[in-house]
């Protein structure tokens, strides 16, 4: 297949709008160790021969098990590849999802993500929110940041960007730093963001979507399996392709633990949606 040929400036560098997620590299619930292992390293190794630079992924993702995987499948990286990192957040014993927001967790977060990632610096770390593990709620950041922003001066993080926040907190972090991208849940179902994505657009800040088919009630499955299957793709490739139309700015991080499945989300560039369809899609929002 062809390799990407869209671009986006993710802080101090361009890179393909079609990205990787590793978060499926990680056991059932994102947690413990992935169930194959060569498969999932060929997954890493078939994404960057594709023309991805960019993997989207966390020391919380298992914990540590992405992370060095995708040290095995891939240190020394490619000069141009941007790997992006989360903190903010741990786990228990069961697999559950915890804050982890004092100046030492976040620390350690850090240099457990330098550690198991085999990296010196860090391109971007997003700081992700854990006010309400499921929506977006205000809270201040203004410690967390204070922390990563020493850690950015000390030569560990290039970039820092926000993860599950809302249009408030990224303005008040932005009196404080510069931030290069934010990362919430946004898709053809669910546009809530709709004014942030276009005011970040303007600014020049990627947005970065995640779950780009979560929560779609099976009417609204219905309506894009209906328009998929007239333009001979999949559900999923026709939501990656219009997330891709929607705005320059957005990047997207597909996940999978399948080689098949990576070259189907990687096509989905190759979409070409029409404005008659992008149309017959807006009411799948409502």
């Amino acid at each position: 297949m062809s390799k990407p040929t869209m671009r986006y400036r993710l802080g101090d560098r361009e890179v393909n709008r079609l990205g990787y997620g590793a978060m499926q590299l990680a056991g059932p619930g994102v947690f413990g160790p992935v169930k194959d292992e060569a498969r999932a390293i060929q997954v890493l190794r078939d994404a960057i021969a594709s023309g991805v630079n960019h993997i989207d992924t966390s020391d919380f993702y298992g914990p540590h098990e992405t992370n060095r995987l995708i040290k095995k499948a891939l240190h020394p990286y490619p000069d141009d590849l941007c790997i992006v990192t989360k903190v903010g957040a741990r786990r228990d014993e069961k697999g559950g999802w915890l804050p982890a927001f004092s100046p030492e967790e976040l620390t350690q977060a850090v240099e457990d993500n330098l550690h198991n990632l085999g990296l010196d610096v860090i391109p971007v770390v997003n700081l992700r929110s854990m006010f309400n593990v499921h929506h977006p709620q205000e809270g201040s950041l203004e410690r967390e940041l204070e922390t990563l922003i020493k850690l950015k001066d000390r030569g560990l993080i290039q970039h820092i960007g926000l993860s599950h926040v809302t249009a408030k907190q990224i303005a008040d972090a932005q009196k404080m730093t510069p931030i290069v991208c934010v990362q919430n849940m946004y898709n053809l179902a669910n546009r809530q963001d709709d004014a942030l994505i276009d005011e970040l657009a303007a600014q020049g800040i990627a947005y970065v979507p995640f779950f780009p088919l979560g929560g779609f009630s099976p009417l609204q499955s219905e309506q894009l399996n209906d328009i998929a299957t007239e333009l001979q793709a999949t559900p999923m490739q026709v939501a990656l392709a219009w997330l891709l139309k929607r705005s320059p700015n957005i990047l997207l991080i597909p996940g999978t633990s399948s080689p098949q499945h990576l070259q189907e989300n990687l096509a989905s560039e190759q979409l070409t949606l029409s404005d008659e369809v992008m149309e017959r899609l807006n009411p799948v929002s409502a």
